[in-house]
């Protein structure tokens, strides 16, 4: 890959899938076509499963990356709000997080890793997670954004039909936020692999 043609590869459970979107309004698939302003020949693959924790992710990543042609010159991990809502022990959450932070470690792939701020109702529940993401970047090297911005989620005019998940209006939010910690990312990946 050369700077003008950064591949990303986006990891995740249903914000990365894109859940009850088109397909051209998926996170990736939004975040490609942004990108695609200053870098003409960026791609970004959309690799999220809806409805996936940590041990999903953990499980299917050796598919994943088999079925890439060329090394990512990024990765953005997003995964965590499954196991709140289905009760994955903390600890065990942790783990898996960092065996998928990991092997793209171990593979060369820098990785941007998405957290999820709970909403105000899943507060008390998510408590024991809460800092796992900003240990696991800290540990790993990983740059580390919120998924949402603030006021996104769970606003009833950013949600689809079924209250939780985003609707293309605030994927467009999402995008929005966190491009620049993209760009920046894509740009330290390149000056690492020019050093290199």
């Amino acid at each position: 890959m050369t700077p003008s043609d950064p591949l990303i590869l986006a990891f995740g459970d249903s914000l990365i899938a894109g859940y009850g979107l088109p397909a051209d309004q998926s996170f990736p698939a939004r975040l490609e076509q942004r990108l695609r302003a200053n870098l003409p020949q960026a791609r970004v693959i959309n690799a999220g499963r809806s409805g996936d924790t940590t041990g999903d992710a953990v499980r299917r990543l050796p598919g994943v990356l088999s079925t890439l042609a060329a090394r990512p010159d990024l990765a953005i991990v997003q995964l965590g709000p499954n196991d709140v809502l289905r009760g994955v022990p903390p600890a065990r959450t942790r783990a898996q997080l960092g065996e998928i932070l990991g092997e793209f470690g171990r593979c060369g792939i820098p990785v941007l890793l998405a957290h999820v701020d709970p909403p105000p109702v899943l507060r008390a529940r998510a408590r024991g997670y809460a800092t796992i993401h900003a240990d696991l970047a800290l540990a790993h090297g990983a740059v580390r954004h919120s998924f949402f911005p603030p006021g996104i989620l769970g606003h009833p005019a950013m949600v689809l039909i079924d209250g939780i998940h985003p609707n293309a209006r605030a994927i467009g939010a999402v995008v929005d936020a966190m491009l620049p910690a993209v760009e920046q990312a894509l740009a330290m990946s390149d000056r690492s692999r020019t050093r290199g």
